[in-house]
């Protein structure tokens, strides 16, 4: 048997339980709902559906660790716990890596390819645990006075988790919480739970105390939305649409829970004619179709200068026609699936949206439906030439293999187009002059911008939108800083 049947083996068996207070559990209801392999359509896993009584059971498994022995927990047996995680992480990486592909469509030579980033989060964040630090500061009071800062884990976390890149994903949010010494309850997207709840298991073999990570699966407008207004909740990370993270800030105001939301995006990938095509063509093409585009920051709006953009537009078309559509398992596949049919449903009327508004057609367009992939939830990477920047499909979050072609004039021209969006999560630049490659990436507003690359992260660099695609900062000291209190301390000496 190979590792892929075995775990698809393991995933059939039974139902999928949650965890709560350091148990695996099934639901308050009984109720249960399955999970789908987007590359055949076909059932993958059944999971235990959490709801709101589950909820309220893990905020308070949640509540009693963090109130309880948790806090006794030094720096340095966290930090312990994580580098622990990190060594299970890399032994079962495989694993993860297959659960990913599976239930979301990632291809395996994607998921396989962020062993260094989920590795290196994860010590990162076990760095950052014993760095944790208060201020002495001076002060100007009559007599004498000794006054300093102390952080402190902000409560109890509630954290809501898209489908798009389960395993990193998921450490996103667990691991400034441990290293801060938070605790947390963590409902996964119903579209990919099997890797949050592997990490969950590798999280108590790793020797994390009972209630600090709970996890309960379950459906956003039930569980997630009990989660979001609960009273005993201190904080909400979320990432996913801007229609649910207006939702989620609208529930935070019953007890003032601090937020932080990484939204939508519409990402402008700026292509000067004096950049280097030959590098420029493959990395725009891959920040617009990686992961079948299904990525928040994916550059989607494709900027290129006129002098160059009838080329650009028919090279990108022609990477775009040579890259290779398949099941996710596969290790030549290139391009997987959608998650799911209602996504296959929301990027084909997209592209019949992008018809009727003018915009050619330069490749793709059009559901894959040829031999086996017929089964599955697959669209064609496709290049709209022409488009406006007052098109929807160039205004609106796609969430597929999607390009739209935009031309610019000059660099002026370029980060007014850039900029006239909703959103700024990410951006791009490709150009061989570092003055214009500055001057662009300063006007862009953005939360990252990349020059002559793409999509590249590291665990120390600040991750996070402005506008429209919301507020805070995933990776970095920021991140950390916004899982911790400031509490000052004034004493009187004299």
């Amino acid at each position: 048997m190979t590792a892929i049947q075995e775990i698809i083996a393991q995933t059939s068996a039974g139902t999928k339980k949650m965890l709560i207070d350091g148990k695996w559990v099934e639901s308050a209801s009984g109720e249960s709902f399955v999970t789908i392999n987007p590359s055949i359509g076909q059932v993958l896993a059944t999971v235990a559906l959490g709801g709101a009584e589950d909820i309220e059971r893990a905020v308070a498994a949640a509540r009693r660790a963090f109130d309880g022995s948790w806090r006794q927990v030094t720096p340095f047996e966290r930090q312990n716990i994580l580098l622990k995680f990190a060594d299970l992480v890399e032994e079962n990486f495989e694993t993860l890596c297959l659960y990913d592909t599976l239930e979301m469509g990632a291809p395996i030579t994607l998921t396989r390819s962020r062993r260094q980033r989920a590795l290196g989060l994860i010590r990162y964040y076990a760095g950052l645990a014993t760095t944790i630090q208060g201020d002495t500061i001076q002060n100007s009071l009559p007599g004498e006075y000794f006054s300093y800062t102390l952080k402190e884990p902000l409560g109890v976390v509630g954290a809501i988790l898209p489908w798009n890149a389960p395993t990193t994903s998921t450490l996103w949010k667990l691991l400034p919480v441990i290293a801060t010494g938070c605790t947390m309850v963590l409902k996964p997207s119903e579209l990919a739970v099997l890797t949050p709840l592997f990490l969950g298991e590798l999280l108590l073999q790793a020797g994390l105390p009972p209630g600090v990570v709970n996890i309960v699966p379950g459906h956003g407008a039930v569980a997630g939305a009990a989660l979001a207004a609960h009273m005993d909740v201190d904080k909400i990370a979320f990432t996913g649409s801007t229609f649910t993270g207006r939702k989620i800030i609208e529930a935070s105001k019953g007890n003032i829970k601090r937020v932080t939301v990484e939204l939508g995006g519409k990402s402008p990938d700026i292509i000067f004619a004096d950049a280097d095509l030959d590098a420029a063509v493959p990395g725009a093409a891959m920040a617009a179709f990686g992961n079948s585009g299904q990525i928040c920051s994916a550059g989607t709006r494709l900027l290129v200068q006129r002098p160059v953009y009838d080329e650009f537009v028919a090279r990108v078309a022609d990477f775009a026609a040579a890259l290779r559509l398949g099941n996710a398992t596969d290790v030549e596949t290139q391009i997987g699936p959608l998650v799911s049919q209602t996504q296959l449903d929301r990027v084909t009327n997209y592209l019949e949206i992008g018809k009727g508004e003018g915009a050619r057609m330069a490749v793709g367009g059009a559901r894959a439906i040829e031999g086996a992939l017929a089964d599955g939830y697959f669209v064609k990477p496709t290049v709209l030439a022409n488009v406006d920047n007052n098109m929807r499909i160039a205004r609106e979050e796609i969430f597929g293999p999607v390009v739209s072609a935009i031309p610019f004039d000059d660099v002026d021209d370029a980060t007014l187009i850039a900029n006239a969006t909703s959103y700024g999560l990410g951006g791009g630049v490709w150009t061989r002059d570092v003055g214009k490659a500055h001057r662009a990436a300063k006007a862009i507003r953005a939360g990252t911008v990349w020059v002559n690359c793409y999509a590249v992260m590291d665990p120390a660099i600040p991750f996070g939108g402005f506008k429209m695609s919301g507020y805070g900062r995933e990776s970095g000291i920021e991140h950390i800083a916004q899982y911790l209190e400031t509490k000052s301390v004034i004493v009187k000496i004299d």
